[in-house]
């Protein structure tokens, strides 16, 4: 193995970009595993710096070479760094062994465990928390990586017991500058869960037919007595089952899934979900969950759970408890009347299903939107037309200022003029702000009692939350 190292002394690890959430999470393991870990990073601000804190971890503010001058066995290389980093290039020319964190993982824990990877383009973080979640509450103990902040688990990640599960979130992004495969490539999985197949990370495939050929080149590594859940609702997922060398489930809410999800309505704040399997009955939940995005994740959570041994009584107790995760729909500021909810949502299906979710669990009240545009499909005009369709379900809609818009040509950058237009023929009010404050200052001014403001984001949306929490209710 990589980390057969002489003599007995503790081995070092040192993370490029130790402030990124996966990053966090591999460092994390690496200390539980008996590594010393430091890292280094830019200027960080809250959440990353707190759980950077957390960590105990000693981190260096800046990128240098004398960063690394405390001669680490390996270094670690985030994926947002590459070539002319000055860390990477010291790296390099000191022919200092270094790894991806998608390999440092698979080396470190994967090989003697039996993986969990849950893959797609939507609902992973959830799906990968709340199968972790079941798992461990069901006595399975088991090990997790996830790419957010689960509420019901105390860390992002935790190496469980050997020859346990380990739940992972598989990500179709590429691994790092030296290795150009998806990150799912080095998961080995024994249980790989796929939710959906749709064209993102337009900045990498250039179509879903890419996209699709990625995750077929995964199930190659899943062994023949592993497992491949795939979502019938979402006809690409589907799909996957002619080409898996393993045994073979489907779920969702479609006629033909094997775990077949019945939504029976909303009762004290939880959703009924009824579960099928195989056609027979086979639990009734309470899910303090909305939304039918969420209870899809949910049987999914609930099948794997179930291969791996849990009990219908043991997975019906547990999922009542379930909070969820940071920034998929989490109420994170109520003042005036007004809540204020976060989601990570960066793609128009999850952006649609949201509204649709916020509208079931919150009727009648208005609906305001705020969108910042910083994905690298988000920010293209790839997925422009889906995205005001998936708007439609607002009753207003804000546009902040699109994250680094100068790296992406005109011809392909979103237009957020022409998606306010369009809704605007639909009744949907809105306007395009390219300062984060006045934006903040807007939403502020012209809020009244009972309404929702949802905020879509996949970072920091220049400080806007902080704007949000800062403000007297009813300040103008």
């Amino acid at each position: 193995m990589l980390f057969d190292l002489a003599g007995d002394r503790q081995p070092r690890a040192h993370f490029i970009g130790i402030g990124g959430a996966g990053m966090l999470a591999g460092a994390r393991l690496a200390m539980e595993a008996g590594w010393e870990v430091r890292g280094s990073d830019g200027p960080l601000y809250p959440p990353a710096s707190e759980m950077v804190e957390r960590l105990g971890a000693h981190v260096y503010a800046g990128y240098e070479e004398r960063n690394l001058e405390w001669n680490p066995d390996l270094v670690v290389i985030g994926n947002a760094h590459s070539r002319g980093h000055v860390e990477v290039e010291h790296v390099l020319r000191r022919r200092i062994p270094y790894l991806s964190l998608p390999e440092f993982i698979k080396q470190l824990v994967l090989w003697k465990r039996k993986p969990v990877v849950v893959a797609g383009t939507h609902g992973k973080t959830s799906t990968t928390a709340l199968t972790a979640y079941l798992l461990r509450a069901c006595g399975l103990e088991p090990g997790w990586f996830i790419g957010g902040l689960p509420l019901d688990l105390p860390q992002p990640s935790a190496l469980g017991v050997d020859g346990g599960p380990f739940v992972i979130e598989g990500d179709e992004y590429d691994t790092a500058f030296f290795d150009k495969r998806a990150k799912f490539f080095h998961y080995l999985p024994f249980i790989a869960i796929v939710t959906s197949i749709e064209l993102d990370h337009a900045d990498i495939y250039q179509g879903v037919d890419e996209i699709e050929h990625a995750f077929r080149l995964m199930l190659r590594q899943v062994p023949r007595d592993g497992w491949l859940l795939a979502c019938a609702d979402d006809p690409r997922a589907a799909a996957l089952v002619e080409h898996a060398p393993c045994r073979t489930q489907s779920y969702g809410f479609s006629e033909h899934a094997h775990w077949r999800g019945e939504y029976t309505g909303v009762s004290a704040g939880f959703s009924g979900l009824t579960i099928a399997r195989g056609g027979r009955r086979f639990a009734e939940l309470a899910v303090p969950l909305a939304g039918r995005h969420n209870l899809r994740n949910t049987i999914a959570a609930v099948a794997a759970t179930s291969l791996l041994g849990a009990t219908v009584d043991e997975i019906r107790a547990a999922i009542m408890q379930f909070r969820g995760v940071r920034r998929r729909m989490e109420l994170f500021h109520e003042a005036g009347g007004v809540l204020y909810i976060d989601d990570f949502g960066h793609h128009p299906t999850a952006i649609r299903e949201t509204i649709a979710a916020v509208r079931e669990r919150w009727p009648g009240r208005r609906l305001r939107v705020l969108v910042e545009p910083r994905s690298n499909t988000m920010v293209r005009n790839v997925h422009q037309q889906a995205l005001a369709d998936a708007l439609r379900g607002a009753d207003e809609v804000y546009f902040g200022p699109i994250h680094r818009a100068e790296r992406v040509p005109e011809r392909e950058r979103l237009d957020r003029a022409a998606v306010i237009a369009e809704l605007g023929r639909d009744r949907v009010n809105g306007h395009v702000f390219d300062d984060v404050p006045v934006l903040a200052e807007h939403i502020l001014a012209t809020g009244e009692p009972g309404d929702i403001v949802l905020l879509f984001s996949n970072g920091a949306f220049g400080g806007i939350y902080e704007m949000i929490r800062r403000a007297e209710p009813g300040s103008d």
